[in-house]
């Protein structure tokens, strides 16, 4: 029996809404390397692991952004009988004082990606702000399902708290923040620091997020073999980390936040998401129970882009006002 999540509907859905047109052209070549439903089944995962030349990892080198940032690998302990979890940490040369910590968690769908994907963009954002930010490898699925990713994460993410004054940050400004997966991942961290008593975070930055496993709302069958990561492969990305227990009562909220059915005393969030990919809705859900619950959340939903875009097109102009409005906010609820 299909379960039908917060945001969907029995009722048929119109024709997808149209793509930018000046992010249009971009999505046909994407998806002449990438259609769709690349991972249509785990088969598929080595093909997508393998990255083009064109997304290759920046190197360390690169990160430090001609010495604005220094650049260090640690290999912290990880949850209780697991493996120990590397950190990529970098750190502005230039603040005096403990900086303020970004904690990035990468995405790829949790099958794919590495602690450097999607850096650089998170980099671009938070260098004026003299933050630091730091990206945990977190374990991927199916090798490791549900809880192993999270638990990376927050083991890491525990860890820097722990460490931050020989670090040189400041473990009263912490903010979780990831695209995708990576925003699921973020979502799931903000819930299982106020469910433990964990880091007293300032924020959350949720992208594109991918928070949940039953793949039903209106925008995931909108937008069936259409833009980027549709709702196949989403299906087999939730089903990596899952297994058998996909889209029934027995997922953890802190795997699909949007199962949670407490989303009081979280801290602020900033939400972004396109009008035309899979997640629209379950985004949009999610920032109007944060609201429903009386907490804050920004959000922002970028007419006729698909997943990624701005990272995909990133001269395109609605790649800069998501980028801008991205930054505006952080300004905002960055505390002193």
């Amino acid at each position: 029996m299909t379960s039908f999540g917060p945001g969907s509907s029995h009722l048929p859905v119109g024709a997808p809404p149209p793509f930018d047109p000046e992010l249009a052209p971009v999505l046909r070549v994407i998806n002449e390397m990438m259609p769709p439903d690349a991972l249509r089944d785990l088969a598929d995962l080595t093909t997508l692991r393998q990255a083009s030349p064109s997304m290759e990892p920046d190197s360390n080198e690169t990160l430090t952004r001609n010495g604005a940032y220094t650049v260090e690998e640690r290999t912290v302990p990880g949850p209780e009988g697991a493996p120990d979890v590397p950190l990529l940490i970098c750190r502005p040369t230039a603040v005096t004082g403990p900086a303020p910590v970004m904690y990035h968690t990468h995405g790829g769908g949790m099958v794919s990606g590495d602690c450097r994907t999607g850096l650089a963009g998170f980099l671009d954002l938070v260098q004026d702000l003299g933050m630091a930010v730091v990206s945990p490898e977190y374990r991927l699925a199916p090798e490791t399902p549900h809880p192993g990713p999270i638990e990376d994460c927050y083991a890491g993410l525990m860890w820097i708290e722990e460490h931050a004054e020989e670090l040189g940050l400041d473990p009263a400004r912490i903010m979780v923040a990831g695209a995708s997966a990576g925003g699921g991942l973020a979502a799931g961290l903000a819930l299982l620091a106020r469910d433990r008593g964990g880091p007293a975070l300032f924020a959350q930055m949720l992208m594109c997020p991918m928070i949940d496993d039953r793949n039903d709302t209106p925008s995931a069958r909108q937008m069936a073999g259409l833009g980027v990561w549709d709702r196949v492969s989403n299906e087999t990305g939730w089903t990596a980390l899952l297994g058998a227990a996909r889209g029934t009562a027995d997922v953890s909220p802190y795997a699909a936040p949007a199962r949670a059915m407490d989303l009081s005393a979280l801290p602020p969030a900033f939400i972004d998401v396109g009008t035309a990919e899979t997640f629209r809705d379950e985004a949009v859900t999610y920032a109007s129970r944060i609201w429903q619950a009386g907490g804050s959340a920004e959000l922002h939903v970028w007419p006729g882009a698909f997943h990624g875009f701005d990272g995909m097109a990133p001269h395109a102009a609605i790649s800069q006002d998501a980028r801008a409005a991205r930054a505006l906010w952080l300004r905002r609820v960055l505390p002193a």
